[in-house]
């Protein structure tokens, strides 16, 4: 552990200043039954080393813990010194049995809590136990050579960088740590889709597709496809996210309104709730389900995402804002370090408040036995925009709009524009309508206050 790493209790993370064997049994068993996770004992509330375990007695209170358990927890401890002070670090995987305590309770680690299930709860979490975990299963066919080095290096840079130490053991030590690789060197179904230089190829549909329709429908009148626009993304999960997300930015940006020195920009949707969606989408689908990839679908009224699998654990919509239980801990552990999840268990809370903070209503959630879908609806409509073959659309929904009223009527006018978009600048309006004069689909006829637009 570095000086410079300070642990801050999470969802993966619970810091335990003394060796008190209750509170290690609780916190072994929370993890085991929820996503795993690393326990530091030695360390208080705020990060810092304590300075009160030491190693000579340490090693009776993991056994008291042990006994504690039914059945044990597995757990690989580290043993460090920072400032002087002895950290215990023991990393907890997600176990595929039950564990309860000694007493009969059953924990499970939601935030930065350990609790107890209720009856229904602990029915619907053991069902889900004997379905057994997919990701962690080998891939049939695959080998050590068919993981990525390239993005495996990158995972490394940024698990430095999260953790504030250097990576020191080597790396297949902690694919098999992590259940990303199988003694033997065969990747299991999370190391693949996390590192694979090929995952679809082994694992199919377990891409993404984005599709834009023109309107609010996926068909036209005609019964046609409806859409615009059409990309599939494939390749490791993290390439997964990064990609579709650079094209859900472009696809939701406004554009900027500059109110004296101050630029600011404008979505459609307030990103980080649409980031949020998109990486839940990815971290906790169904990969069992290879009859469809992820799909993130945007009408003119709405966004649809939706990943096949439906509500995992004992989650439903009547606790899915306050509980959180991963499908896949080994995929939401390897993104997590990764920084592509930044804190788990408030994905759904965040996505709510985003969305009403925007002036929007708050997003539907829409579970089947074999899908769940969220679906953002705008208070703003996207026009559709019909232009001549070679025309460059890349434009704002300011833009847009100028050409969707440029479609019902001969000409526009800066009062014109100034009425659709009434909220932005004039001079961030006439920069708009020059530049789309500079790329030739509009011709500026007249001066000053006789000035208006026609299409080219």
């Amino acid at each position: 552990m570095h000086d410079a790493f300070r642990p801050h209790p999470s969802q993966l993370m619970a810091l335990l200043p003394t060796a008190d064997a209750l509170s290690l049994a609780e916190t072994l068993t929370a993890f085991a039954n929820a996503d795993g996770g690393t326990v530091y004992v030695g360390v208080d509330e705020d990060g810092t080393p304590s300075g009160d375990v030491y190693p000579e007695e340490f090693g009776e209170t993991v056994q008291q813990a042990e006994r504690l358990c039914r059945p044990p927890v597995p757990i690989a401890w580290e043993q460090v010194e920072v400032g002087g002070a002895f950290v215990f670090v023991g990393r907890v995987q997600r176990s595929a049995e039950l564990h309860t305590l000694h007493d009969g309770r059953v924990l499970i680690r939601t935030g930065m809590e350990n609790r107890p299930l209720s009856g229904e709860q602990l029915q619907q979490l053991a069902a889900s136990r004997s379905a057994g975990e997919y990701e962690a299963e080998p891939v049939p066919g695959a080998t050590r050579e068919d993981l990525d080095p390239e993005t495996l290096r990158e995972f490394a840079e940024m698990w430095e960088k999260r953790q504030g130490r250097p990576l020191s053991r080597p790396m297949d030590d902690m694919l098999l740590e992590m259940g990303w690789l199988l003694p033997g060197g065969r990747p299991t179904v999370a190391g693949m889709l996390l590192f694979g230089r090929k995952p679809q190829m082994f694992i199919p549909r377990s891409g993404l597709t984005f599709v834009r329709f023109d309107g609010v429908y996926v068909h036209k009148e005609s019964g046609e496809p409806g859409y615009g626009r059409r990309v599939e993304f494939d390749g490791p999960l993290a390439h997964i996210i990064r990609q579709a997300w650079d094209t859900l930015q472009a696809e939701i940006r406004l554009g900027a309104v500059v109110r004296g020195l101050e630029r600011k920009e404008q979505w459609l949707y307030p990103p980080t709730a649409i980031r949020e969606a998109l990486v839940n989408a990815v971290a906790h689908r169904d990969y069992r389900l290879r009859g469809r990839a992820i799909e993130v679908r945007m009408f003119s009224n709405r966004l649809e995402i939706s990943s096949p699998g439906g509500l995992p654990g004992y989650i439903t919509l009547d606790n899915i804002v306050d509980e959180h239980f991963s499908r896949n801990p080994r995929i939401v552990n390897g993104l997590y370090q990764w920084g592509y999840i930044e804190e788990l268990g408030l994905g759904v809370d965040l996505m709510i408040q985003d969305m009403v903070n925007a002036g929007h209503p708050p997003p539907q959630f829409r579970p089947t036995d074999y899908s769940f879908t969220v679906v953002f609806e705008s208070t703003q409509q996207r026009q559709p925009v019909l232009l001549p073959a070679g025309t460059d659309l890349t434009m704002n929904e300011r833009q847009a709009k100028a050409l969707a009223f440029l479609q019902q009527h001969d000409r526009i006018t800066n009062r014109d524009y100034q009425a659709l978009c009434p909220d932005v600048t004039a001079e961030t309006l006439r920069l708009d309508l020059a530049d789309l004069v500079d790329r030739g689909i509009l011709i500026k006829i007249g001066e000053k206050r006789g000035t208006y637009y026609i299409l080219k």
